[in-house]
């Protein structure tokens, strides 16, 4: 059943497919975290901090569905969830009630329908709504779905390898671990008929990119290799990039096919314009809302 509040989201047609983004939530992380090397009289221009000196990012995640299919439904990306105490919901300034599953059901999808969840990387904010608390147990938001992962980030998630080693938690992990659930990808490669990984290190070692393609035209979510539009410039590397210059060649390598084929481009924490498109300009590349 289709609410007054799906009618209202925006929904892209790629011809034979749709995406249709869905809110995954809000937090704030530092500013001077997110930007690394940019002076902050360069990212503030764009992107205003608070009084704490965070800034505010959204949880996009895509719902992807076929024309006249309803054995294949997927979800790109699930946000960060609602597992938080008090402490870090003020940290972070998350509302523990707007969440993936939130608004997956504000637009008439219940997540046992899902057949299919990729994740760009296993971060907090972008695996946190793989599972949720209920009846005191934590338990898998999507029951019937695969999840998939590259497995280089699968096994430095299992490690804690990184140098935040709280942003891969096991309560995200566990119950996907004992339902046998992952589908562990090692390069460019499909995930379900139409879906494809893109293997972008740089952020993480095994992060990746998600590409869509229907018949008239093609998607990419790239993850937190691009977080939000402001990041579109060759050194907006995230203070966070485990490997910023590897993660400059992979960002890159998308943005120049996505020129040249005119590629939607889904950014994961971009509040204003979450949907773009890109173009060469200057021997670099700039960015349009689509």
């Amino acid at each position: 059943m289709m609410t007054d509040n799906a009618a209202k989201l925006p929904k892209y047609d790629l011809g034979g497919c749709s995406i249709t983004l869905i809110d995954g939530g809000r937090l704030k992380l530092d500013g001077g975290a997110m930007f690394g090397i940019i002076p902050k009289p360069l990212w503030q221009q764009s992107t205003p901090a608070d009084e704490q000196n965070r800034i505010q990012l959204a949880c996009n995640c895509l719902l992807v569905e076929w024309e006249g299919e309803t054995d294949r439904r997927v979800i790109i990306e699930t946000g960060h969830g609602s597992k938080y105490d008090e402490k870090e919901q003020g940290f972070f300034e998350i509302d523990p009630s707007r969440w993936l599953l939130s608004g997956l059901r504000s637009a008439g999808v219940e997540p046992e329908t899902i057949t299919d969840v990729v994740v760009s990387h296993l971060h907090f904010d972008h695996a946190g709504g793989l599972t949720y608390e209920r009846d005191g147990r934590i338990v898998s938001t999507f029951p019937n779905a695969r999840v998939h992962v590259r497995r280089r980030e699968y096994d430095d998630a299992q490690v804690g390898f990184g140098t935040m080693k709280t942003t891969y938690r096991m309560e995200n992990l566990q119950p996907i671990d004992e339902a046998r659930a992952w589908c562990l990808h090692e390069g460019e490669e499909e995930c379900v008929p139409g879906v494809r990984s893109l293997p972008t290190p740089g952020h993480t070692r095994g992060h990746h990119s998600i590409i869509v393609t229907g018949s008239r035209r093609t998607a990419i979510f790239p993850g937190d290799s691009m977080p939000t539009a402001a990041h579109v410039g060759a050194p907006y590397n995230m203070a966070y990039d485990l490997f910023p210059l590897d993660n400059r060649e992979s960002k890159n390598k998308y943005l120049k096919r996505a020129a040249e084929e005119d590629w939607l481009i889904f950014i994961d924490h971009e509040v204003e314009t979450p949907v773009v498109t890109a173009e060469v300009k200057k021997g670099w590349y700039a960015l349009r809302p689509a």
